[in-house]
């Protein structure tokens, strides 16, 4: 028996995209800000771990709805989704700009089609393929004008490409294998598999106390954390994943389509060099990932969610 549902976008569901753009396109700057005083191994623990914190009371209800052989698919969203991008974000940017990141990470809605055809059974046309093409091309055109021959940002602004790989493969997961379960059950159970050895981390190995005893900047960069923590992630990833579940994986994507705005604006107005060469290369990515949207067949991806026997 076939359930068929409408995943078109409404009203409520663009509302909630702009939030998450306004949200998002803000994360990269605060993740800058934490960066003053923490490691990159501490912003990315303790973004994940005072998260885990502010979702921990929904666990008592929403762990209860969720069968064990559904587990491994919570695991794999936490650790994937969540887990990994927050330390490749804050590593990307103990090197390259912020606003360069925002831009690097707007590459998600290419990754999500790549990886939902080689893996989730998507179909796609040849304009879609030729989308990831000109997304990827002005990724690395845009790397190398920022960086010219400084090889090491290049690589290091890989790490925010792969970054948006993680979140491609989180919201084909998500869509495949747990859209039976609300937005608040999947973001709370899946902190719980990264919170706790966040937490473990931060009071064992981390150099979390000696900064807050030490640093003149400490607490001022812990308080820009904990709001890109429980505004960026917790209350993010509640819409986010809600947002998947009532439309499809590329429609949430595209929230990346307006994120560099965002993240841009904020790196202007802290000083980070910005040339209008760049717009070239941010309008090809942004090029790219319009065409690989272009005639996305909606209908496929809700197909695979919603086939019961």
């Amino acid at each position: 028996m076939m359930i068929k549902k409408d995943n078109r976008p409404r009203g409520i569901h663009w509302l909630a995209l702009a939030a998450l753009v306004l949200v998002w396109g803000s994360s990269f700057i605060l993740i800058k800000r934490g960066l003053v005083a923490f490691s990159s191994a501490d912003v990315g623990a303790l973004r994940i771990a005072i998260s885990f914190v502010v979702l921990s009371p929904l666990l008592v209800t929403h762990l209860r709805k969720v069968p064990r052989r559904k587990l491994i698919y919570f695991v794999l969203a936490g650790i994937i989704g969540n887990g990994l991008p927050p330390f490749l974000f804050a590593i990307a940017q103990t090197v390259i700009d912020s606003y360069m990141a925002g831009v690097l990470n707007s590459l998600t809605p290419l990754f999500t089609l790549l990886i939902g055809v080689m893996f989730f059974g998507i179909r796609t046309r040849w304009i879609n393929a030729l989308g990831v093409a000109i997304g990827l091309a002005g990724a690395v055109g845009l790397m190398y004008a920022a960086n010219g021959s400084e090889i090491n940002n290049v690589w290091y602004g890989l790490f925010a490409v792969a970054a948006a790989v993680c979140y491609a493969i989180n919201m084909n997961l998500i869509k495949r294998y747990l859209s039976e379960f609300s937005a608040l059950t999947i973001t709370s159970v899946v902190f719980m598999f990264i919170g706790i050895p966040a937490l473990v981390y931060l009071f064992t190995w981390s150099e979390m106390i000696p900064v807050l005893e030490s640093h003149p900047r400490g607490w001022e960069s812990l308080g820009y954390i904990t709001i890109l923590a429980v505004v960026g992630t917790a209350v993010a990833m509640i819409i986010h994943n809600w947002l998947i579940k009532q439309t499809s994986p590329l429609f949430t994507s595209t929230v990346t389509y307006l994120m560099p705005v965002v993240s841009i604006a904020w790196g202007v107005a802290d000083g980070e060099a910005f040339f209008l060469l760049y717009m070239l290369w941010i309008a090809i990515i942004l090029a790219g990932v319009y065409l690989t949207s272009k005639g996305y067949n909606r209908k496929k991806i809700s197909n695979l969610t919603h086939n019961k026997a």
